[in-house]
């Protein structure tokens, strides 16, 4: 049975028929849900039953709440692309999210609960899709993407240090846990985005006529710019404030800075859905540089604010633009980001640059976070509105 044969015979629920549905739409809605708990847990008008700190909640719940979803959906709906084996749909598609939703709530009430059982039940999606799309490369034979699954892997090994550091009364959302997430999902945008981002760009371009073209991704430049990118948030993840992490940063951040600069960026302005992948890409060696200025004079923005760089630029407005674009592809809709689109960009650019605001000008931080979250729930919320009804209704006959 082919794909669309399988989804066709699906009879249960259309956000069931594919990876990206579920896992799209829950990352959208627990993005600005957990930012509505948020704010008010900012200010002290609202505490959770969790074992984690509050800050440490906000940062794994993103890192590992929210990436992780995408991550799912993302993997879930390109591996059968890269293996040619059959996508998994209906329950056990279900079965997956399910467990997801488990581990949001585990760790929302988990000062309740046994540490065991807080662990276990957060790493139980990202463990079992580890483990299906194993199965699924290795039937495939796709060894090429078997560095993916390693980048996979070690996002559950933070997730498991972060547990670890939160149980010993630590404070994770400054600790090894956090780093070695948020290293991980820096690398997979490197490695995803180095591929689709030009590949995207040149499709697009080529219909437009002849011109400047991207250069083709993963040559010798690229591998060379990942490896020491690689070295740099290694040096991070055991230093972060060490001189020689700043100075090996500094490097990795130039070089990314030149591979983006060879993907014809600038000849698709007027298309929000690839200016938008440009812009999220390039987030990723200004964080490095501005995390690297930080260790070597501290005191400009906080390394927190700078770190947002990453978690707010980096992989919100990359993901966020990874969904949009994968969710219209998949759904039959037209490849252009309509005003409603392109307001979410703009609203999610805004959460980061008030973020890193609020780091620059402390004595108004408070405002500046509130604000921040505002327009980060204004993002994500307008997410699931505009393309919920995409993801939730079964595709049309025919298509």
């Amino acid at each position: 049975m082919s794909t669309a044969a399988q989804m066709r015979a699906w009879t249960g629920p259309a956000l069931l028929t594919y990876g990206f549905r579920p896992f799209f739409f829950g990352a959208g809605i627990w993005a600005a849900l957990a930012m509505v708990l948020w704010v008010p847990m900012l200010s002290g008008h609202l505490e959770l039953p969790s074992r984690f700190d509050p800050v440490s909640w906000h940062a794994h719940e993103f890192l590992y709440g929210y990436l992780g979803a995408v991550v799912a959906g993302f993997l879930l709906t390109s591996v059968p692309n890269w293996t040619g084996r059959l996508p998994i749909v209906g329950w056990p598609l279900g079965g997956l999210f399910v467990l997801w939703l488990a581990g949001r709530l585990a760790v929302a009430v988990s000062s309740g609960l046994p540490v065991w059982l807080v662990v276990c039940a957060d790493l139980s999606m990202l463990v079992t899709l580890a483990v299906v799309l194993t199965r699924e490369i290795v039937a495939g034979k796709n060894w090429r993407n078997l560095m993916v699954l390693v980048m996979l892997a070690v996002l559950i090994l933070g997730n498991g240090v972060f547990h670890w550091e939160a149980a010993q009364g630590d404070y994770a959302a400054q600790g090894y846990g956090l780093r070695i997430g948020l290293a991980a999902g820096l690398m997979l945008i490197a490695v995803i985005g180095g591929r689709i981002v030009p590949s995207f760009t040149r499709n697009w371009l080529v219909r437009r006529g002849s011109g400047k073209l991207p250069v083709a991704p993963m040559k010798t430049f690229d591998k060379a710019a990942l490896i020491v990118l690689l070295i740099a948030l290694l040096f991070w993840i055991a230093a972060p404030e060490n001189r020689a992490t700043a100075f090996v940063m500094l490097l990795a951040g130039l070089l990314h800075l030149i591979r983006l600069s060879r993907w014809a960026g600038e000849r698709c302005l007027s298309e929000p859905l690839l200016w938008v992948l440009h812009l999220g890409y390039g987030l990723l060696p200004l964080g490095a540089i501005m995390v690297a200025l930080e260790a070597l004079r501290p005191g400009g923005v906080g390394f927190a604010a700078a770190q947002h760089v990453w978690m707010a630029g980096t992989i919100g407005v990359m993901t966020l633009a990874v969904m949009t674009r994968a969710t219209l592809g998949h759904t039959g809709q037209t490849l252009h980001a309509g005003p409603g689109t392109t307001m979410i960009y703009l609203c999610i650019i805004a959460a980061m640059l008030l973020r890193l605001a609020a780091g620059g000008w402390p004595m108004q931080a408070d405002i500046l976070l509130v604000l921040s979250g505002t327009v980060w729930i204004a993002a994500f919320g307008g997410f699931a509105v505009l393309y919920g009804r995409l993801l939730l209704r079964p595709l049309p006959r025919g298509a």
